[in-house]
């Protein structure tokens, strides 16, 4: 048996040898990171440097975007150092680092989402009052918890999957997970399965319920309300729900290619699936809102603008 302090590295076996095609994988994986890097920078310059954009709602896309930071810079730099590498393997120490930084920025996203159909649902249902309930105070304390409640969920099942005893140390992903590291445990995983469906059910089940019932709401008063009502509606709505169910959508096909036999499928497939919601939303949400929120394009173009002047004037 081997127990889990005899694990000093785990193997990455999704990995396959792509040959000529490795540093063709690597720019693509580069530029993929430096966009992201750069549109989520440029909307959070955006934002902190303008005062007509100090509200709720762009406060919250702030923490989204500082959090789409965070996430890709748990995966891609490790990308793109283990496709350039031939032995696809990583120490103990930083596969649970990498999970703490990857599933922290899955429960923060799913976190600030909800918190951003609350505020929607405020601002359209309640708007008389909307200013008196999403105060400065209320504000600071929302972002707080979506920051410090998933990194102290998801400490205490990192320090619960460290302590299993491991009967192997291969991986068959391309970067680290959770599930994967339990699926290796030869020991009783029966505290770290119960913690997680409680913890699951009572982040996952509440926030969905929110968001449901936000949702309904706000439809309720787009079908009653007048025709500006409703333009206004899915003018501040659109970005946000698809970005919502651009999430769920990414998460249920990480959750699909773990938990179920996908052999069958190809490889390539399999790594796209579980690589979905790790990329496509710190792409998709900086072009969504960027486009979408008329407040956010006009101050991005002022932005643009000054710089080529300054840069003419120089």
């Amino acid at each position: 048996m081997i127990n889990s302090t005899q694990v000093s590295y785990f193997i990455l076996a999704a990995y396959f040898d792509t040959r000529v095609f490795k540093y063709f994988s690597f720019l693509i994986i580069m530029s993929l990171y430096v966009l992201i890097i750069c549109s989520n920078l440029l909307l959070i310059v955006v934002i902190c440097t303008n005062r007509s954009l100090h509200e709720p709602m762009y406060v919250f896309l702030c923490s989204l975007f500082v959090n789409e930071l965070w996430g890709s810079t748990g995966l891609f730099p490790f990308l793109m150092v283990q496709i350039l590498s031939d032995i696809h393997t990583v120490s103990r120490y930083f596969c649970f680092l990498q999970i703490f930084s990857v599933h922290s920025y899955a429960n923060n996203q799913f976190f600030t989402l909800t918190v951003m159909s609350f505020d929607r649902y405020l601002a359209i249902c309640d708007p008389l009052h909307y200013n008196t309930r999403m105060t400065f105070h209320r504000v600071s304390v929302l972002i707080a918890v979506i920051w410090l409640y998933p990194f102290i969920a998801i400490l205490l099942i990192v320090a619960l999957s460290s302590s299993l005893q491991l009967c192997g140390n291969v991986i068959n992903k391309v970067y680290c997970d959770n599930y994967s590291i339990v699926k290796l445990a030869c020991s009783d995983t029966n505290i770290i399965n119960i913690y997680g469906l409680i913890a699951t059910f009572f982040t996952v089940f509440g926030l969905v319920v929110s968001i449901i019932y936000t949702y309904v709401r706000i439809l309720q008063v787009c079908f009653s309300g007048s025709k500006q009502t409703r333009q206004r509606a899915v003018s501040t709505c659109t970005p946000h729900l698809t970005s919502l169910l651009n999430f769920s959508f990414g998460s249920l096909f990480e959750i699909v290619q773990s938990r179920f036999n996908m052999n069958g499928v190809h490889p390539m497939l399999r790594i796209f699936l579980s690589l979905y919601f790790l990329t496509c939303q710190p792409l998709f949400n900086p072009v969504m809102y960027g486009l979408k929120m008329s407040k956010i394009r006009i101050a991005c173009k002022r932005l643009m603008l000054c710089s080529v002047v300054k840069k003419e004037s120089g």
